[in-house]
């Protein structure tokens, strides 16, 4: 999982939302309140019926009595809510750490979702997302066994190395197999990468590290993979 999660509070606007989503690349975001407990995720679907951009439901009259005024009453908040709790998804597919992988496939392909928040107690401590999925593949690919003891406990010291020097790595994922690292997450600023990559080296037992580390435009929005990804 990701555990560097970018969230939003249920009192921010749509348009910071829509703003971080575009700036981080992503699709998605959970929404915490000041306990760091999940209350909602809002994604891209939220934004397809806004009345900004004309594409609320027009229903006839008729219709709209058949309907009932709470569907209709609950239609116009989330075409014209300023704010992320009154469009955001509050009925959530979430799971905890000890989560198989199976299990989470299985929630994603039946709830035709991308990404999984994972809780502890209703707290968020990460994020499993389809991209997670494909770094697990693209490092597991070549070989069927699992991480090995000492692959968690290298994991667990590349991060508290990320942790300490802080090299703004946004939803920064990390699998270990066999001494083999693979980097991913954004980048805004190409001397990151490097950084990221020579602290990885620096942790014992580390054979090898794998760049999948992308850059984002902090203004633009553009996005360019690494160059081995490339």
């Amino acid at each position: 999982m990701t555990q560097n999660v970018i969230t939003i509070r249920p009192e921010g606007t749509i348009a910071d939302a829509a703003k971080m989503m575009l700036r981080h690349h992503i699709s998605g975001l959970p929404v915490v309140d000041e306990a760091g407990e999940l209350r909602g995720v809002i994604s891209e679907s939220d934004f397809l019926r806004r009345v900004e951009i004309g594409t609320e439901k027009r229903r006839g009259r008729w219709l709209r009595i058949l309907m009932g005024p709470g569907k209709a009453a609950s239609e116009y908040v989330h075409e014209q809510g300023r704010k992320v709790r009154e469009i955001m998804t509050t009925t959530l597919c979430t799971v905890t750490r000890d989560a198989s992988l199976a299990d989470i496939v299985e929630l994603m392909e039946k709830n035709n979702i991308k990404r999984l928040p994972v809780v502890d107690k209703n707290r968020l401590v990460g994020i499993v997302t389809r991209s997670n999925l494909m770094q697990a593949v693209s490092a597991m690919a070549d070989n069927t066994s699992g991480p090995t003891g000492d692959d968690d406990q290298i994991r667990d010291k590349i991060l508290k190395s990320f942790e300490e020097n802080n090299w703004a790595t946004v939803g920064l994922g990390i699998i270990v197999k066999d001494g083999v690292v693979h980097l991913g997450g954004m980048i805004t600023d190409e001397g990151s990468r490097q950084a990221s990559i020579v602290t990885a080296e620096n942790v014992p037992g580390v054979k090898r590290v794998h760049d999948h580390l992308c850059w984002v435009g902090p203004i633009a929005g553009m996005y360019l993979n690494s160059s081995e990804d490339a």
